[in-house]
């Protein structure tokens, strides 16, 4: 029992640590005010590895649309139809797995130097975790020249089987963290 709690803490915190790495970088020669409009790059998300067991019709939507939501957000509205953006969107779902080394010390002694320290003997139990991370990259490119301009990028660790709502909460929030930083200041 103790090892199962230990275990789902040491999961907790490895959650908690992989939540808080959002990234990105920009060309600082560029003028992000005169981006007014958008469009996607197709294909508009790309998997890494090209794996059919991590593709979804249902994840590319997801994206897609909380891409677009977010962009909206910030005063960026999608290209007419056939007309190409001032900025090309692409974004890429990257799964990996990753292992972490856990170790539990059990027993030990207790008390101090004055009365002597008492107790069992103290052993420690070393294991190997192993999950998988997905990070969510969104790249967005000048629609005029095709040079990358800025790039966001955020990991989560993968649940093992959530609902497709929370998929699209868990997919929505990561978007938002993403492009928090879009446009640079």
């Amino acid at each position: 029992m103790f090892r199962r709690l230990a275990l789902l803490v040491v999961i907790a915190l490895l959650g908690a640590c992989a939540s808080d790495q959002v990234n990105h970088d920009f060309d600082a020669s560029r003028d992000f005010a005169a981006y007014r409009s958008w469009s996607w790059k197709e294909p508009a998300l790309q998997y890494r590895p090209d794996d059919p067991r991590i593709k979804s019709d249902l994840t590319e939507q997801r994206i897609r649309q909380a891409v677009t939501e977010q962009l909206d957000q910030r005063g960026l509205r999608p290209a007419a139809a056939g007309i190409k953006g001032d900025l090309s969107v692409q974004t890429y779902l990257i799964v990996e797995q990753r292992q972490q080394q856990v170790t539990t010390n059990y027993g030990g002694g207790w008390g101090g130097p004055w009365n002597g320290y008492w107790g069992g003997p103290m052993y420690n139990e070393t294991r190997n975790i192993t999950y998988k991370v997905a990070t969510v990259q969104i790249d967005l490119l000048d629609g005029k020249d095709g040079k990358l301009v800025w790039r966001g990028s955020d990991e989560q660790m993968l649940a093992r089987s959530p609902n497709p709502a929370d998929r699209s909460t868990a997919i929505r929030e990561t978007v938002a963290r993403i492009l928090a930083n879009y446009p640079p200041r």
